[in-house]
Formats: structure tokens, sequence, C-alpha cells
């Protein structure tokens, strides 16, 4: 007896095959993908890495270019300021010392005067004298002279102390003078000062 058999051909499905068959470009597209065209002109009209590497690499040069010009003005300025303080240091008297010039210049005249008298002497002495009060006057040197009044121990160095009916703590006697500079003591007056009086 004969076995028959029955073989189901597959049915070939066109849609199957023209879809399987289709080239990516013919195939449908997500909605909202961008068309072949679209992505392309998007790729041209946005950089590459390499160009925008290399447009950082020439902004941080121009940075670091800037920096550095900073740096060397800062320098500069701080050289000038130190050369500036420096010269003043060095320099601070020399109005001082050129007003006392014609102090000496007096002194000089007087020694290299040939027949000299006390009267002339006297009257060289004054006249240099007032020309040094001068100078002082003109560069804010201020004489400390306390006779009479009250002890101040940051003008003034008691030398001793003497009973005097003067008000206690007074200057009673000036031994030497003293000077300021623009408020500063830079030499203080010698003094006495008064004291109350043992009892007997």
């Amino acid at each position: 007896m004969q076995d028959t058999r029955y073989v189901q051909t597959p049915v070939e499905n066109d849609e199957s095959q023209s879809v399987a068959g289709a080239l990516p470009h013919d195939l449908p597209q997500p909605e909202g993908a961008p068309s072949g065209s679209e992505a392309s002109s998007a790729a041209k009209a946005t950089p590459g890495l390499e160009e925008q590497l290399k447009q950082a690499l020439l902004s941080a040069q121009e940075h670091h270019d800037a920096w550095l010009r900073a740096k060397a003005e800062a320098d500069n300025i701080r050289k000038r300021a130190q050369a500036d303080i420096t010269s003043a240091h060095k320099y601070a008297i020399e109005n001082f010392s050129g007003d006392l010039l014609a102090v000496k210049d007096s002194l000089e005249a007087a020694l290299a005067a040939d027949k000299v008298t006390f009267e002339s002497l006297k009257s060289g002495v004054e006249l240099t004298l007032k020309q040094l009060n001068s100078v002082f006057d003109k560069n804010r040197i201020v004489e400390i002279n306390p006779a009479g009044q009250k002890f101040d121990p940051h003008r003034h160095q008691a030398i001793t102390t003497v009973e005097s009916d003067a008000e206690p703590n007074s200057v009673v006697q000036v031994f030497q003078k003293g000077y300021a500079l623009n408020d500063r003591v830079i030499r203080p007056a010698m003094v006495s000062v008064a004291k109350n009086p043992t009892a007997q």
C-alpha cells in the first residue's frame, strides 16, 4: 500500500519579501526623525571636534599671553615702587642738607676773617643762628624749652629733682633744649624738676 503524504509548500509573502529586500533609505523613517538631506546639512553646520579643539587651543593661548603681559606689568610696577622707596630713604634729607649749606658758609666766612673783634664775631654768630633758626622753621623742627611748664616725660628728660617753692613736678631749670620734628621728639629737653621742700 502506497503512503501518500501531503507536502505543504510555503506560500511566499510578497509584502515581507519587499520589506526585507528594501534598502535602508527606502525603509519608512520614524516620525519626527530628520530626513537624509536634513541630517547632512546639520552635520555640515556643526563644526567638527577637531575644529572645536583648535579654537579652544587658540583661545587658551590668547588668555595665557594676556596673563603673561599682566604679570610682567605688575612686576615692573613693583620694581618701580621699590626703587622710589629706596630713593626716598636715600635722599630724604636732601632739602634740609641744602638749607644747611648757607649756615656752614657763614661759619667758614667768620673763621676766615683777618680782623675779628668781639662785636663783629658776636654779630656774625647771631646772623648764623638766625639762618639756622630759619632752616629749622622751614623744615618744621620745633624747639622744646619747657622752663616753668609741667614736667612731661614724653618730651622732657629729668636729670634731677630739686626742692623748690615752684609747683611740684614742674620744670625748674632747662639744662639742654629739646627738639621735635613734626610733633615727633627727636631729642627731649634735659631738665630739673621741682619737688616739695623737706619739712624742717
